[in-house]
């Protein structure tokens, strides 16, 4: 037996039924369905959580949640990663470094780890142990402005349009 000789079994494979194609063919005219009533006519009960018109579950319970579409997602890097990189540490170096992937808002430093060598960090926001472990190891750390949304940008506009 190979997998060009499989087949399947007599009898698993059968033609699709055209019904309303005529009375001699045995399913014309209702096509199967019977006279009246709901299940006759077209587009019914073929939606999920139909309950026969009993107002379903789903918009019974109440919603919950939510999502802040202006929220702002941070890569995180840890002050110990940041060990064996020299020079000025910016989202860049740190794209090529493999340590961020470059696909968030920005990129915050946090301070788990210790730090031998002095390096320059430039980055978004940074937490206090991470500043503190970085400067005590002789670095410096300089902060990018954040980037503007577009919530804020139409924000700013408003309000230069309310001063005039």
């Amino acid at each position: 037996m190979s997998l060009s000789k499989l087949k399947a079994p007599k009898g698993a494979n059968r033609r699709k039924v055209r019904v309303g194609r005529g009375q001699a063919s045995g399913l014309g005219k209702t096509a199967g369905r019977g006279g009246k009533g709901q299940k006759a006519r077209t587009g019914n009960m073929h939606f999920e959580g139909f309950e026969g018109g009993q107002m379903p579950l789903q918009r019974r319970l109440p919603k919950f949640g939510f999502h802040n579409v202006f929220r702002r997602e941070f890569e995180e890097v840890q002050v110990a990663d940041l060990e064996g990189l020299t020079g000025t540490v910016d989202p860049a170096a740190l794209k090529a470094a493999g340590l961020v992937r470059g696909n968030r808002d920005g990129v915050v430093v946090l301070g788990q780890g210790e730090l031998k060598g002095a390096v320059s960090v430039l980055v978004h926001r940074i937490t206090a142990g991470a500043r503190a472990t970085i400067e005590k190891a002789g670095g410096k750390v300089e902060l990018i402005p954040a980037p503007v949304t577009m919530h804020e940008k139409a924000k700013a506009a408003k309000k230069a349009a309310q001063a005039k």
